[in-house]
């Protein structure tokens, strides 16, 4: 499906099925986009049903990535936001690209659990790296009411004697930090949709939020399960994803409510059978909504 688009609209929600660049050049008008959000292909050697996420070089996929990034730079607004997911070992050449090219207003670190296999011969990382740029530092979006955390100040509570002036309420509410701890997505947890790097909806609620306005349209030039679009699609923003994969369409589909149905086949959520402390599996009877899980 890499020269072939196929495009799925319903209201203020678009799915193009194809290559993201080829989409990019060809479907989405320049500076049409209020925020884009884009976690590519790591280059780890990955396998998918229609390429591997594998580039012969590193210098080769750095090189792929500007390309596309160059054309995302485009499609935003003047006062848009692009908001960047890579890999640690990549992170470096693409952060020198994009400040030639934009304003990087922030440098994160998604923090997570470390569960799993861990490293012997060197520092196991337990964080993902994102940048956040804009093209304009003097005019973009950033709710910052709309991400507020609670400040941790360490101060100790005080018995107040209401026989003195009362003092002035502290506000211990503040904009995060650029360290985010979000747990990754879990096989048991309800937004699970079988893929292996699928990010939490609390992360992308978070750049949502702060970096878009309600009516605004954001873009995922690689949608994979489509958790940006579901967010952004339930905080009142227009959506635009784009995904090579035709599972993951499909996921897209159902989760945008823009079909239920593919080639005759009803679109439901991913099966999870789990196994019990016994060693017995047992699987799911759940009722979702009214639909038999399959």
């Amino acid at each position: 499906m890499t020269s072939k688009i196929k495009t799925f609209r319903q209201a203020g929600d678009t799915i193009f099925w194809g290559d993201a660049l080829a989409v990019l050049e060809t479907q989405i008008p320049d500076a049409s986009v209020d925020l884009i959000f884009a976690d590519p292909p790591y280059n780890l050697g990955k396998q998918f049903s229609s390429f591997t996420d594998r580039w012969p070089s590193e210098t080769a996929y750095v090189e792929w990535c500007e390309n596309w990034l160059g054309i995302c730079i485009r499609k935003l607004k003047a006062t848009g936001s692009l908001y960047l997911m890579a890999s640690t070992q990549c992170m470096p050449h693409l952060d020198i690209y994009l400040s030639k090219h934009m304003s990087i207003m922030s440098r994160i670190a998604w923090h997570y659990d470390s569960s799993g296999v861990q490293a012997k011969k060197y520092y196991g990382s337990v964080y993902e790296p994102i940048l956040f740029c804009v093209k304009d530092p003097n005019n973009y979006t950033f709710n910052a009411a709309d991400i507020f955390v609670e400040a941790r100040t360490g101060a100790q509570r005080k018995l107040i004697d209401y026989r003195k002036p009362v003092p002035a309420p502290y506000s211990s509410r503040k904009v995060p930090g650029n360290v985010w701890y979000f747990p990754r997505v879990r096989y048991r947890m309800p937004e699970y949709e079988h893929h292996p790097s699928q990010k939490p909806e609390s992360l992308l609620e978070r750049i949502v939020k702060a970096s878009s306005k309600a009516g605004d349209t954001v873009l995922d030039p690689f949608s994979g399960t489509f958790t940006t679009s579901a967010v952004a699609q339930r905080l009142g923003r227009k959506t635009i994803g784009i995904e090579i994969e035709e599972e993951f369409v499909k996921t897209g589909l159902r989760r945008l409510g823009i079909a239920d149905q593919w080639n005759g086949v009803r679109l439901s959520p991913p099966h999870k059978p789990y196994v019990r402390k016994n060693g017995k599996s047992k699987k799911l009877a759940k009722m979702s909504g009214g639909k038999e899980l399959f």
